[in-house]
């Protein structure tokens, strides 16, 4: 199942992301945010200027405490999935996750795997997302995998490794398209 990415951000009665569109869902996705309480890593102030238009969160794990996923459900509802760091959510969080938003269907998991064979292992995980999201490198990458599935990895916000700056992703979905995604720094 292909599916049709709108390149220029509209959709069947759908807008850009301005704050006041009507029939568009904005997911802000994370990844790989590590923030224990008592640490100095918090998420950035621009973090949570998106959070605040925000429809949907997605983490794609190493949320590491439940305090941070109490946090991101204050601004919308949250998906998240089991990091190898979460320990205390052993139980809690699921190691994979599908939902579907507005038509489109997402996945989500922590570690795709090595970076040869990633796209075709996470085609035959998710053999109905249109979305696989997922974390663990903390690179960010925005690629078409096996028959237009799109691998959406949103680095980390917060510990950014060998990735150039700090990033999350921002999707946003209508009438069952993806109109826009990208990956900004933070």
């Amino acid at each position: 199942m292909a599916m049709e990415q709108i390149a220029d951000g509209h959709g069947p009665e759908c807008t850009k992301w301005t704050g006041q569109d009507v029939g568009v869902t904005r997911i802000v996705v994370l990844a790989d945010t590590h923030v224990r309480p008592g640490s100095s890593r918090r998420l950035p102030d621009g973090v949570y200027d998106h959070l605040a238009r925000a429809d949907l969160v997605l983490h794609a794990g190493d949320v590491v405490t439940a305090d941070l996923l109490h946090e991101l459900e204050g601004f919308a509802p949250v998906h998240a999935v089991l990091g190898n760091n979460d320990h205390d959510l052993l139980g809690v969080l699921p190691d994979r996750w599908e939902v579907d938003v507005d038509g489109v269907r997402f996945a989500l998991v922590h570690d795709g795997g090595d970076r040869r064979g990633r796209a075709e292992r996470l085609r035959r995980w998710f053999p109905d997302a249109h979305v696989v999201v997922f974390g663990h490198s903390h690179l960010p990458c925005d690629e078409e995998g096996v028959e237009g599935q799109r691998l959406f990895n949103p680095g980390s916000a917060t510990w950014k490794r060998q990735a150039a700056t700090h990033t999350i992703g921002l999707v946003e979905v209508c009438s069952g398209a993806v109109v826009h995604r990208s990956i900004v720094d933070v």
